[in-house]
């Protein structure tokens, strides 16, 4: 079985846990500042808005 652990002196060669713990250590209002947090919701509403529409033109057609 190989072993996964990281040699002794804690060298992380291609620096992933040094990015992957500055990550987690981040202050959320930076995170969500920095990702856009309003992009998905308003994509959700649209998608919602269209749903609504195509079912409400399928039950015209049909009551028609």
């Amino acid at each position: 079985m190989a072993n996964n652990q990281a040699p002794q002196g804690n060298h992380d060669p291609a620096g992933s846990t040094q990015m992957f713990r500055a990550f987690v250590d981040e202050p959320q209002g930076r995170r969500a500042a920095a990702t856009g947090s309003s992009g998905p919701r308003v994509g959700l509403i649209l998608g919602v808005v269209v749903a609504v529409a195509v079912v409400a033109a399928v039950a015209w057609l049909a009551l028609s």
